[in-house]
């Protein structure tokens, strides 16, 4: 079984969600590679703010690639603007175990120390390895762990779920 949902849809709700949290002038974002640096161009651009986009790899900060025999493609990571007591939105495509978004922290931590991070994802898949929740997700899910999220772009954005054995409803 699959499914997809319209991407444009749940970014209006996210940024519906975020908007009363943002200063445009004072609020910084940053995009994860791949899919949250597209999730975060558009909520960049629909919530007005004026600091640049940065983006993040994170694959020097993953725990887990080792084990699963990944070989990540190391990108350069680029924030345009001082990490330092900014209020900062941190954006990923889907939230899956946390293991991204503790190494995204990580990172930025490296660069600096922010007042306040708020997480944003497009969605949230509900099987947590790691005590991290999203403070903003248009859609909130329990999946299985053998079914596969994803989000395929830049463009179209299209996000689908393929369910393996087991369906269960969304």
């Amino acid at each position: 079984m699959q499914s997809q949902w319209d991407v444009n849809s749940l970014l209006d709700t996210l940024a519906a969600d975020l908007q009363s949290r943002v200063d445009p002038a004072e609020t910084a974002m940053i995009g994860i590679y791949t899919g949250g640096v597209w999730i975060a161009r558009e909520l960049h651009q629909r919530l007005g703010i004026q600091i640049p986009l940065g983006v993040l790899d994170i694959s020097f900060y993953r725990d887990d690639y080792s084990r699963a025999g990944l070989h990540p493609v190391v990108r350069a990571s680029q924030i345009p603007f001082d990490l330092e007591g900014r209020h900062l939105i941190l954006v990923d495509d889907i939230l899956y175990t946390g293991r991204t978004i503790r190494a995204a922290l990580n990172e930025i931590f490296d660069y600096g120390r922010p007042k306040q991070v708020i997480l944003a994802v497009l969605a949230d898949r509900g099987l947590k390895e790691l005590p991290i929740c999203p403070d903003a997700a248009a859609l909130r899910l329990r999946t299985d762990p053998q079914d596969y999220l994803k989000l395929r772009g830049p463009e179209p954005l299209c996000l689908e779920l393929v369910r393996q054995k087991g369906e269960n409803t969304a």
